[in-house]
């Protein structure tokens, strides 16, 4: 399998799963995140053994100190991402929230919703907990 054929199938799954995941309710939504905040502290020690090979790379590659900081993964990194999983989770969640509802004059009734954005394709340089920050 070629990257861009990998890259085309993560892209279609993960707007398969966005269809299903619009449809959840809060609750189950929330429950997720806590569960995914949970899960990150659980494996701390697997993410922080990958990430030492990604440091090597980066080394190795001849990044800069500075974005090798921002490539490292430690406990507080971690304790963090998790932590802003939980805060999210904490929000109140907007989809399906009407902002406007207005009448146009032949009648019909006309409305602004917040609904869920879809996906979106994050291309990481450094800095692995921005998604969770």
């Amino acid at each position: 399998m070629t990257i861009k054929s990998a890259m085309l199938k993560l892209a279609q799954d993960a707007k398969e799963a966005s269809l299903r995941l619009a449809r959840l309710n809060s609750n189950i939504k929330n429950s997720a995140l806590i569960r995914m905040a949970d899960e990150l502290i659980k494996q701390a020690d697997v993410l922080k053994e990958a990430n030492k090979k990604d440091l090597q790379d980066a080394k190795d590659k001849g990044l800069s100190p500075a974005m090798i900081d921002r490539l490292t993964l430690s406990d507080k990194v971690i304790k963090g991402m998790a932590d802003g999983l939980k805060e999210v989770a904490a929000l109140t969640d907007p989809v399906g929230e009407i902002l406007r509802m207005w009448r146009r004059p032949n009648g019909l009734l006309v409305g602004k919703m917040r609904i869920p954005l879809g996906v979106i394709g994050i291309i990481y340089e450094s800095r692995p907990n921005v998604t969770a920050d």
